[in-house]
């Protein structure tokens, strides 16, 4: 658990503050000095349509059954509760949707809150705790609604024992802090967290203890086809995997994260062509589902069918960071809103982006050919899906006609991607801005390296009839994880395609066919662009002359004691 710097706020008067927020609200220009961090968290809302007036919050969905946050927090909130005090404080526990689980206590102006979204009530603590995932605080006029100018709130988020995940987040408020930050309850919330973290470490144990046992029961004897899933954990056995294709473990996943919800026990409905039945049973742990157990049986006479389709590349990876990322995409894109995809190149954005537009009318526009959008932007229409790619290329004028078309639209229904590199210019930021709480960062190959053996099935090239699949050597799969993937996933793509393209040898790919920079693997400390495209001339010259150093510092046309020294110095 790790905390935050004070709140950008916390250097500035708070009666200069107050009225910063009076100017903003009637449309007046802002005094020197006001933290340009709470201006954009004040437009933010306004972006929102949150009115600053607002008495009662939006009633968010009601959360079906208990949660497991809330199951591994209520002991823990319970025994901590009197230590809250009689009166002026309150403590919220949240999911990872803002949604209010739990509270107890009271604030005077905080009122009834289902839900803490900044959509529903603008800038707060919890808000800030859930993007930033670290201790955040807000501070009287720092809060855009009315009713919050005098709380205080600190918010810690709670985070998944296995995955990192954010998982929620839990909120003191109470009567404004005289004294400044830090919030004189900031470590009592710390704490609190740190209890039900651990609380949420300990069922976790449990939980796969649980599953184990399931699995182990259900599997005795010969040849038993069984998987058992908790929608993180997967146990799969020989006779199963012969069974499963993607799209069937594709619906026992889904099965088992719903489970929670809604009994499933019997006959799960497969896709057709599937090749077998799934009779699955519930796992319990103290009175909870919290798994399944697909008993698989191969049907007598499948009915002949096409081969399946393998899924789409962008959707390929069952890792984590992958699986939250892309779920999160999939969860905004529903709504409706306009949706940010960041990223370093080669992740996939793009590529994600048409696959969550599916197959509706898409306007593509593309500001590495239309800097300006003046084709795009003119040809749209207001009905249709609007893709897009490479804002960091926008021009001025480009940047302009974006952000007065959402000031004008704020329902459309726009996919942005793109790239950080060189510093955002101001206009380009507050449309980053704008978008930043539905913004949705892919992670680089390096930080999922778990998806690349899924990965190469997805884009090896279909074989000519009669010849083999392409397969890989164990020590070449281990080349391949172990290289950081500069150019992410469409650099895998190209040295795959190479090699499906111009290989000659038979069997699996050795790590010697790799190209140099892979096969050698990563230096041993970090390189500049420079350094790696000097390394990678080293190796390709040092291959040319089959290792001999001489004749390789005499064809590079540099000494051989420099050959040496640089092959050292990216040895460190």
């Amino acid at each position: 658990m790790t905390t935050t710097d004070p709140s950008p706020a916390a250097t500035t008067a708070r009666p200069s503050l107050r009225v910063a927020r009076e100017r903003f609200l009637s449309g007046r220009p802002l005094p020197q000095g006001v933290p340009e961090e709470v201006v954009a968290a004040w437009r933010r809302a306004r972006f929102f349509g949150v009115p600053h007036d607002l008495e009662e919050s939006v009633a968010c969905p009601p959360v079906s059954g208990e949660s497991t946050l809330l199951g591994a927090a209520r002991p823990v909130l319970d025994r901590i509760v009197p230590a809250l005090g009689v009166g002026g404080s309150l403590l919220v526990l949240t999911d990872e949707r803002l949604r209010v689980l739990w509270t107890a206590g009271s604030v005077p102006g905080f009122g009834a809150c289902t839900g803490l979204s900044e959509q529903e009530v603008g800038h707060n603590s919890a808000a800030l705790a859930l993007r930033t995932r670290s201790r955040a605080e807000v501070h009287g006029p720092e809060h855009f609604l009315d009713r919050w100018q005098d709380v205080s709130a600190v918010s810690v988020p709670v985070l998944g024992p296995e995955s990192g995940q954010v998982l929620g987040t839990l909120t003191v408020a109470s009567r404004p802090c005289t004294a400044g930050p830090p919030h004189p309850q900031a470590a009592f919330a710390e704490a609190t967290v740190a209890a039900v973290e651990t609380e949420l470490r300990a069922r976790a144990g449990r939980g796969e203890r649980a599953l184990l046992d399931a699995y182990v029961r259900a599997a005795r004897g010969p040849d038993r086809a069984v998987a058992a899933l908790d929608g993180r954990n997967r146990l799969v056995s020989d006779a199963a995997q012969r069974l499963l294709t993607p799209e069937v473990l594709g619906v026992l996943e889904r099965t088992a994260a719903g489970v929670r919800h809604r009994d499933v026990t019997g006959i799960v409905r497969l896709p057709e062509g599937a090749g077998c039945t799934a009779r699955v049973t519930p796992v319990r742990l103290d009175g909870r589902t919290i798994g399944i157990v697909a008993a698989l049986e191969p049907l007598d006479d499948p009915a002949p069918a096409a081969p399946a389709s393998p899924p789409p590349v962008t959707l390929t990876g069952s890792s984590v960071p992958w699986r939250h990322a892309v779920g999160r995409a999939v969860e905004l894109v529903r709504s409706g809103e306009p949706l940010l995809l960041t990223g370093e190149r080669g992740t996939g954005k793009s590529a994600l982006a048409r696959e969550l537009f599916g197959p509706d009318s898409v306007q593509v526009a593309d500001a590495a050919r239309d800097a300006g959008l003046e084709q795009a932007l003119s040809a749209w229409q207001p009905d249709r899906r609007l893709l897009l790619r490479h804002a960091e290329r926008l021009a001025q004028p480009g940047v302009a006609a974006l952000n007065s078309l959402l000031d004008r639209h704020p329902d459309t229904r726009l996919l942005v991607t793109y790239t950080p590199g060189a510093p955002a210019g101001p206009c380009l930021q507050r449309l980053l801005d704008k978008l930043s709480a539905r913004a949705v960062t892919l992670p680089p190959l390096r930080e999922r390296t778990e998806d690349i053996r899924d990965l190469l099935s997805a884009l090896t090239p279909r074989p000519a009839p009669g010849q083999p699949p392409l397969t890989w050597t164990l020590d070449t799969l281990r080349a391949l994880e172990a290289y950081p993937w500069p150019g992410n996933v469409t650099e895998l793509a190209h040295v795959v395609r190479a090699l499906a393209e111009h290989r000659r040898a038979s069997g699996p790919v050795r790590r010697a066919e790799l190209p140099d920079a892979v096969r050698e693997g990563p230096a041993a400390r970090p390189l500049s662009p420079m350094e790696h495209a000097e390394r990678a001339a080293i190796l390709e010259a040092l291959r040319r002359h089959g290792g001999n150093k001489a004749r390789t510092a005499v064809a590079l046309g540099i000494g051989r004691a420099t050959l040496y020294r640089k092959l050292r110095e990216y040895r460190r």
